[in-house]
């Protein structure tokens, strides 16, 4: 299940100044950094792109995270979340990959480009 960390759900410019690492995760980090931490198998660092702005017919706000090309693996294992976080300390938002994939250290990965919204209220 995805989940965006409360600090980001009231400021979405907020997430998008401060997320600038994509981790890949063996289990569901949710939105607490220990967790993300104990659960990484590799990561990649690139800066959020695109306004916290109007999306999908003006249903509500985005955020982007690049897609990345060549991650560095640094755990063995079977990665099946991604994880957006400051690098340091907080988590902005995480997610389920569409499917796992088994990683070995030392390689690389790739990943979509990863979308954060948050849709109005209907």
């Amino acid at each position: 299940m995805a989940a965006i960390h409360d600090d980001v759900l009231g400021n979405l410019s907020a997430g998008k100044a401060s997320g600038d690492t994509m981790h890949i995760c063996g289990a569901d980090p949710g939105v607490t950094y220990a967790t993300v931490t104990a659960n990484t198998l590799g990561n990649d660092t690139a800066a959020m792109t695109g306004p916290a702005a109007s999306t999908q017919a003006a249903s509500g706000v985005e955020i982007l995270f690049p897609a990345i090309a060549a991650g560095t693996v640094t755990n063995d294992g079977d990665a099946t979340h991604w994880a957006i976080t400051n690098g340091s300390s907080a988590v902005i938002a995480s997610g389920a990959l569409t499917a796992s994939q088994t990683v070995t250290s030392g390689n690389t990965f790739s990943l979509d480009q990863v979308s954060v919204a948050i849709l109005d209220a209907t």
